[in-house]
């Protein structure tokens, strides 16, 4: 990529799309074209064929997706299924017609089994069952990369995928039914120090554990891997490294400054046991995360406190 180059940032309102968006004007890069889900319904085939025709971006970072936590992915099933492989194969398909250069597709961490051998290696993607609960979005996350590789494969598309651990960061989701494990932490524990309540209670028994990437290192990375990496597959994107729930409990209480007793809702499900990403791969081209878990989560609730 130069300076000239339009870039076009499918879900650029998002945490990761908004990321990659601060990340590349930090670079100097101006020419973005950019639409939000209002001005271009990315489940329209025609809509998107369209919009590429009449903009030609020359790069694509596919970053628009439906997310969300376990409840959400547990109840909108259909959804998640219809409405990610919609927008990925819009996305794609017009890409691949268009011309353009290069795309990268964001997936999820959530596409490996649900009892993969830890850290997660590249090598293990479709060696067992999903994790129930987010399978239909780790199906479509699935067909995502397939596709892009099968792009790759018959038409020649330099189109590569990424796979974030759990992420966090500005513009993150702190709705309480359908944000990710660490925004609705930080949510609970910052209206129990408002309200002056004595617990606060997490899902589960506390014990899966977790990895987490800043927002601002992903982009980074995608950054960097859009300039390096131009192979089939995909590449994991981590820290390398885990926490339980129950410590980032403890962790986020500190950071808020909350003085009640954490407890446990037995009745809600754990989730998968461990997602830790092994990172070699990444690591070998030659990318490192910069962001400390304590250092990203105080940036991050400073902001949410504003």
């Amino acid at each position: 990529m130069n300076g000239n180059d339009k870039i076009y940032i499918a879900g650029h309102r998002g945490m990761v799309g908004s990321a990659i968006h601060r990340k590349l004007q930090k670079e100097g890069f101006t020419n973005f074209v950019l639409r939000t889900s209002s001005e271009l319904d990315l489940r329209n085939q025609q809509a998107v064929a369209d919009f590429f025709g009449a903009e030609k971006p020359g790069y694509v970072f596919l970053a628009a997706a439906k997310v969300g936590g376990i409840m959400a992915n547990n109840i909108y099933r259909g959804e998640f299924l219809y409405d990610n492989l919609m927008i990925q194969n819009n996305v794609i398909h017009s890409a691949y017609t268009k011309g353009v250069k290069k795309l990268m597709f964001l997936g999820s961490s959530c596409i490996y089994p649900k009892l993969a051998p830890q850290p997660l290696k590249e090598e293990y993607l479709l060696t067992g069952e999903l994790e129930p609960t987010n399978e239909p979005y780790a199906i479509a996350k699935i067909a995502g990369i397939k596709m892009c590789d099968a792009y790759r494969s018959q038409y020649g598309c330099n189109f590569i995928s990424v796979m974030p651990t759990n992420l966090y960061g500005p513009n993150d989701n702190y709705d309480l039914k359908n944000s990710h494990v660490l925004p609705a932490m930080i949510r609970k524990f910052h209206e129990a120090k408002m309200n002056g309540e004595p617990t606060v209670t997490i899902w589960g028994t506390g014990t899966p554990l977790r990895e987490f990437l800043h927002a601002d290192d992903l982009a980074d990375a995608c950054f960097f891997l859009m300039q390096q990496y131009n192979e089939s597959g995909f590449v994991n994107i981590g820290v390398g490294h885990d926490i339980s729930i129950k410590d980032l409990a403890i962790l986020v209480k500190k950071i808020v400054g909350f003085e009640g007793t954490i407890e446990h809702d037995l009745s809600k499900p754990d989730g998968t046991p461990r997602k830790l990403m092994n990172v070699d791969k990444l690591h070998s081209i030659g990318w490192k995360h910069k962001i400390g878990l304590e250092e990203g989560i105080t940036a991050v609730y400073k902001a949410y406190q504003q």
